[in-house]
């Protein structure tokens, strides 16, 4: 029987990041990031890389040091960058999914690099984002990763000109995420 409940487990990963999602997004942003970092220890480095990707992607956003908030955004293109078609054929259905992250983890990237003051690395992720974007269905997240892309960009833009970048307190201004 535990064989059986080893087996049933990484199929709960992407439900138990769902709840933690739920808990963050009610407000409660350390408890959330705890249980983040608890189950990133379950899963380890070498864990599955669409729970790793979802995980880090969702785990950066709990992060109050940008430089940290970076590393997660770092990890979770890492893993993604893992998930070619091969293994995604083998282990997830969910091809066009993984591949719906990459605009929202270039833009995560963009918006990191901004925060840390290098325009150059921030400008580089939106072209990436907004490439990436292309790809995504029409619908409610990718238009909001879009409208994220542009807002982004004006910024940029208005940046190099002097106009006042607003902060980011609390995890807004972040593109949406799609639900694991």
């Amino acid at each position: 029987m535990a064989q059986g409940q080893e087996q049933a487990a990484p199929d709960a990963v992407p439900t138990r990041i769902g709840q933690v999602v739920m808990l963050h997004h009610a407000g409660d942003r350390e408890e959330a990031r705890h249980r983040f970092l608890g189950l990133w220890a379950e899963i380890g480095e070498h864990g599955d890389p669409l729970h790793r990707c979802t995980l880090a992607h969702y785990l950066a956003d709990t992060q109050d040091d940008p430089e940290e908030e970076l590393a997660w955004d770092l990890r979770a293109l890492s893993a993604a960058e893992e998930l070619t078609e091969d293994r995604l054929a083998d282990r997830h259905a969910a091809t066009p999914a993984a591949r719906a992250l990459y605009p929202s983890l270039h833009l995560n990237l963009a918006a990191d690099y901004d925060r840390l003051g290098d325009t150059e690395a921030a400008r580089l992720h939106l072209r990436r984002a907004r490439g990436a974007a292309e790809s995504l269905a029409p619908g409610r997240y990718g238009e909001g990763v879009r409208a994220s892309i542009d807002r982004l960009e004006m910024r940029l833009d208005g940046a190099g000109r002097g106009t006042d970048r607003p902060d980011r307190p609390g995890g807004r201004g972040r593109p949406p995420r799609q639900q694991p």
